[in-house]
């Protein structure tokens, strides 16, 4: 299985990972798992904000030290997040699930909106924080 961490999985993945299902925890260990420059972007902005104590220096390079595979936004994802509807204002969200379609890629989120969409997304049952 190739997965996209979403921007919360990816940081629970690195800083809190017994937040996971031990499936998942298990999955992550074994899978072809990648992680978006969209999501390092988002953490630096929410940092800045002073919404997340993770700064996105310390989480590129965390993710970089695991087996996780960098994915850098190119044109391609870009142009596919006009197939997505503007229902997802978000921009993190909706450059995610155009990576993941693009790619392919299936998109492990906690977000029920995101896996509403009907693309390649997994939804986690996880508590919130």
């Amino acid at each position: 299985m190739k997965l996209l961490l979403d921007t919360q999985v990816l940081l629970w993945a690195l800083a809190a990972p017994r937040r996971l299902p031990k499936s998942v925890q298990i999955e992550l260990a074994v899978a072809d798992v990648h992680f978006s420059a969209a999501s390092i972007w988002e953490i630096a902005i929410k940092h800045q904000q002073g919404a997340l104590n993770f700064d996105a220096t310390t989480i590129a390079t965390a993710a970089d030290a695991t087996r996780f595979i960098a994915l850098p936004i190119n044109a391609q994802h870009a142009a596919a997040t006009s197939s997505i509807a503007e229902a997802y204002r978000d921009p993190f969200d909706r450059i995610l699930l155009a990576q993941a379609i693009t790619e392919p890629l299936a998109l492990l989120t906690r977000d029920a909106a995101l896996a509403s969409h009907g693309h390649p997304v997994r939804l986690l049952s996880l508590p919130r924080p």
